[in-house]
């Protein structure tokens, strides 16, 4: 993946640095020259090397003003920027005493910032580039004048100015390692932070989907003890029949709250267990008509067999469940299960004979609070579009010939299959 001018761009930032690097050595390579040409009154070819600087200044410049520009930074470029350094760095050498000058040694300079900054194929091309740099200044470059001290004083110099190479470049190299440790420092914990808010999602997903079928679920058994109740009258007693009725459906609806306390919240390698595809299906429709006993239901499915292994994941079953129980809620006479499947993904179309989608219905649904029940909430469409996102895939709704929808499952495999 290449890197992008984003705040989150490594690259970016990286060469923001290199700017700001670069100008504090234009300035310490202006002050060196002044202090040349006026102090040690060295006769210097200062035309060539204030143009060099100059030259370098306004580069630097254009290059600022290119980061305000929405353009991604990507590797290369901040590569070539260190390349232009290098060939400045050449051509002040050249004009200064090639090899003889103490200033040689920031060679290593942009050779270590290319090593902490980038790829390691970048790092062996510069460490190529800087070697025949200075391979050939041994060969052409522009000698240093003689002083008019002794030869100790020339040496003196000549060590003093070492020095303060090795000091300069040490320096800059610690400071700019010190900035791209705490860049990558900021990164991690800013990923962190990221896997910690997909794991938060993750949860809060699985306890709507869970919490919108458990809603459904409990309708029928509520439903049944609501008429119940409305036909007992006060001060009478209640017949054996009805009772046993009352329990059983009070059974019921704890059996759906401890599934849904027992499975919220839990992780896929977890909860999870390896079975066939069509097995899935086959248990989930099987259960899904246990709960809506008076749905008419005509399923099909078919695909290769042996059917793909994948893991029983408890949030897409229920996901599943929410589109079966909504086509039943709008047309509990005729509700068409077809599940096809290859190797590597499944299409599950769930049919019914309801009114259709509106124009208007069409394009908002699928997001929350977006119902055309009475008393439901919107929330079981929404949460199924959030569970096959998560997996990969994507729910779509259409309109039926002769009334009614279809809605359109489809399920690539890849992050449900279980390798032999």
């Amino acid at each position: 993946m290449n890197p992008s001018s984003s705040p989150l761009s490594s690259t970016a930032i990286n060469l923001r640095r290199l700017l700001a690097l670069r100008y504090i050595a234009l300035t310490g390579q202006a002050l060196v020259l002044w202090v040349a040409v006026v102090d040690l009154h060295m006769a210097l070819p200062q035309r060539p090397l204030v143009w060099i600087i100059a030259g370098m200044a306004v580069a630097n410049l254009l290059s600022w003003l290119r980061l305000k520009r929405p353009w991604p930074v990507r590797e290369a470029e901040l590569f070539g920027q260190l390349l232009l350094d290098v060939v400045a760095l050449t051509a002040l050498l050249y004009f200064s005493g090639g090899p003889t000058n103490p200033f040689v040694m920031l060679y290593l300079l942009p050779l270590a910032l290319t090593a902490a900054a980038l790829p390691g194929r970048y790092t062996w091309v510069m460490a190529g580039v800087t070697a025949a740099c200075y391979s050939a200044l041994l060969v052409w470059y522009v000698p240093l004048p003689q002083s008019h001290g002794a030869h100790g004083d020339e040496f003196h110099l000549h060590v003093l100015g070492m020095w303060l190479g090795f000091v300069l470049s040490a320096g800059l190299i610690a400071w700019f390692a010190v900035k791209m440790a705490a860049t990558v420092r900021s990164r991690d914990r800013l990923l962190a932070a990221m896997r910690e808010r997909e794991l938060k999602h993750e949860r809060i997903l699985a306890l709507g989907t869970l919490a919108t079928g458990a809603a459904h679920e409990l309708g029928t058994p509520l439903a049944t003890m609501a008429v119940l109740v409305k036909d007992i009258a006060p001060g009478q007693g209640i017949a054996d029949e009805k009772l046993a009725i009352l329990r059983a459906q009070i059974a019921r609806c704890k059996e759906i709250l401890s599934s849904l306390s027992a499975a919220a919240g839990q992780m896929r390698a977890e909860s999870g267990r390896a079975v066939a595809l069509d097995e899935f299906l086959r248990e989930l429709v099987q259960r899904w008509q246990s709960m809506r006993p008076g749905v008419e239901t005509g399923i099909r499915l078919e695909g290769v067999r042996p059917a793909p292994m994948i893991v029983a994941e408890q949030t897409l079953a229920q996901a599943i469940t929410n589109i079966f129980n909504n086509a039943a809620d709008v047309s509990p006479a005729s509700v068409e299960i077809d599940g096809r499947w290859t190797e590597d993904e499944l299409t599950l179309e769930i049919a019914d004979r309801g009114p259709g989608l509106s124009p208007e219905l069409a394009s908002v649904a699928g997001k929350p609070f977006v119902t055309t029940k009475s008393e439901g909430l919107g929330l079981g469409l929404f949460l199924a579009y959030s569970t096959f996102s998560h997996f990969g895939g994507e729910v779509r709704l259409l309109n039926r010939d002769g009334g009614g929808v279809v809605c359109r499952l489809h399920l690539p495999l890849a992050a449900l299959t279980v390798n032999d």
